[in-house]
């Protein structure tokens, strides 16, 4: 099991006006990531609108994606493969595994939820020893699932009952947490950041992998910041970090995830938009929004179409 070294990026499901999913424009999304150098697709997370797909459509997103990374030599996949019900999580699990992704991810159950790590464990193992030569990961996102067990102490339970964890996709801002889990075992496990505004802060921890939806269409900006801190200066990382944070707090001002889309429409890639209950942006939003994107003065570092 290979540590990732890079970016990863998250992507948007495309859809139509109708919120259908529109499996065509895949081959060219995997291209643009191709194209602006991401190592990976993480696909069917939270980005993707996983939780919002029916299994049909998670299966068939799989397909197309792998289809389309089959001629790329960098581009892997990882497959979030779920869920609340571990029934499910098997059946995308050996569907991935069919299908020839790289990787798999596991998120918590996120309605009855797993009080303690040992239980969240045993869920997770549930899935894992379907798929015994399959990668896994699992995907921390307390502010989504409400689960909130320390990954510290998740992968001293999970280390002997689970062989084929790779490590945790860590989309959460306890640091001290995934600093110990960096170390855990003498850095054992891959340990992916999952916040792009504070990747910064996650590289001088050790990280040398996120995964992000911001990925999507600002690669160029967050390769930079990785050449920055790797060359020692500081000084011009910090000043690309506060360009990424300028351009996520337009997320959050113009309504959250689905700003993401609006972000891809901004570079030439139209995704449509988000599945209810997502709010979508309007279109007065959309222009005044443009307006403040270019106000960012950052057309450099967007993604190339």
């Amino acid at each position: 099991m290979n540590k990732f070294n890079g970016l990863i990026a998250a992507p948007f499901t495309p859809m139509d006006n109708k919120g259908e999913v529109v499996y065509g424009k895949i081959p060219d999304y995997a291209g643009l990531l191709e194209k602006n150098k991401v190592h990976g697709a993480f696909v069917n997370g939270s980005t993707g609108e996983g939780v919002s797909l029916s299994q049909k459509e998670k299966m068939k997103i799989t397909e197309e994606w792998v289809k389309a990374a089959s001629s790329k030599k960098e581009l892997k996949i990882i497959n979030l493969v779920g869920g609340t019900s571990y029934k499910e999580c098997i059946e995308n699990a050996l569907h991935s595994e069919e299908c020839g992704v790289d990787a798999i991810a596991l998120l918590a159950p996120y309605y009855f939820k797993p009080q303690n790590a040992s239980t969240l464990v045993d869920f997770c193992a549930k899935v894992a020893t379907s798929v015994p030569q399959m990668p896994v990961y699992f995907y921390h996102i307390p502010v989504l699932t409400g689960c909130n067990v320390s990954m510290f102490e998740f992968l001293k339970e999970a280390s002997t009952v689970i062989p084929n964890l790779a490590g945790i996709k860590y989309t959460h801002e306890d640091f001290m947490d995934f600093q110990s889990c960096i170390n855990f075992e003498n850095g054992k496990y891959d340990m992916l950041w999952g916040r792009d505004e504070n990747l910064l802060s996650a590289l001088v921890l050790g990280t040398r992998g996120g995964v992000g939806s911001t990925f999507n269409y600002a690669t160029p900006l967050y390769l930079k910041l990785i050449e920055a801190f790797d060359s020692g200066n500081l000084k011009l990382a910090r000043e690309l970090q506060q360009l990424s944070i300028n351009m996520i707090r337009l997320l959050g001002k113009y309504g959250g995830i689905a700003t993401g889309k609006a972000y891809m429409k901004y570079i030439g890639i139209d995704c449509g938009g988000f599945r209810l209950p997502i709010k979508n942006m309007s279109q007065n939003d959309y222009e005044s929004f443009e307006k403040e994107v270019k106000s960012l003065n950052m057309e450099e570092w967007f993604s190339k179409s």
